[in-house]
């Protein structure tokens, strides 16, 4: 399912607490934890995203806030203190099919890539510095029967603790079905690509 930060508030009748938040435990894969404030904060170039995850958080009922991040840096951060997440989330503790779509979902938003530009092969992959992590990750995937690559490290000389893997492109039409993204700038990738 598509969502949009506009179309989240009546989307999320049709969506369990349950969804929303391993949603965003997938998505904290990109942020960073405050033992300081008690926060989580999540960086971003593109300040959409950052207003569907604020969206989200509101209909939870926890609050949230964005801020540019200096004066010269293109850079937004929005910071939390739900006290639901957890950075160190183990999806493997989700028992609903949906809710471990949705963290898949919340992962890829955070750690997935495709290509920007239209006439640039197609791929879907996901890259992590934690290989277990994102096994579990490629888990859920296999599990939804979208077919992935194995995890490899792309190179060992640059960074040993580089991960990666690929949907397999038979499988490119089914992920973009099943897990999709709530990231604006990934979902229109889809959408140009007529996948979802």
């Amino acid at each position: 399912m598509t969502i949009t930060p506009q179309r989240l508030h009546a989307n999320s009748l049709f969506l369990s607490q349950g969804i929303l938040k391993a949603y965003l435990q997938g998505a904290l894969h990109d942020g960073t934890q405050s033992q300081m404030h008690h926060t989580h904060r999540i960086a971003q170039k593109n300040v959409e995203w950052l207003n569907t995850i604020h969206q989200i958080l509101a209909v939870l009922g926890h609050r949230s806030w964005i801020y540019r991040e200096g004066k010269t840096r293109d850079v937004h951060i929005l910071e939390t203190s739900a006290k639901f997440l957890q950075i160190d989330f183990n999806p493997d503790e989700l028992n609903e099919h949906q809710e471990r779509i949705a963290y898949t979902r919340g992962y890829f938003d955070a750690e997935g890539g495709l290509p920007r530009s239209l006439p640039s092969r197609f791929y879907i992959q996901i890259c992590q510095k934690d290989q277990v992590e994102l096994l579990k990750v490629r888990n859920i995937l296999e599990e939804a029967s979208i077919s992935c690559g194995r995890i490899h490290n792309p190179s060992v000389k640059m960074d040993p603790d580089y991960w990666r893997f690929f949907v397999r492109t038979d499988s490119h039409e089914r992920f973009a079905e099943i897990i999709g993204s709530w990231h604006p700038l990934k979902d229109a990738v889809f959408k140009t690509r007529k996948m979802i």
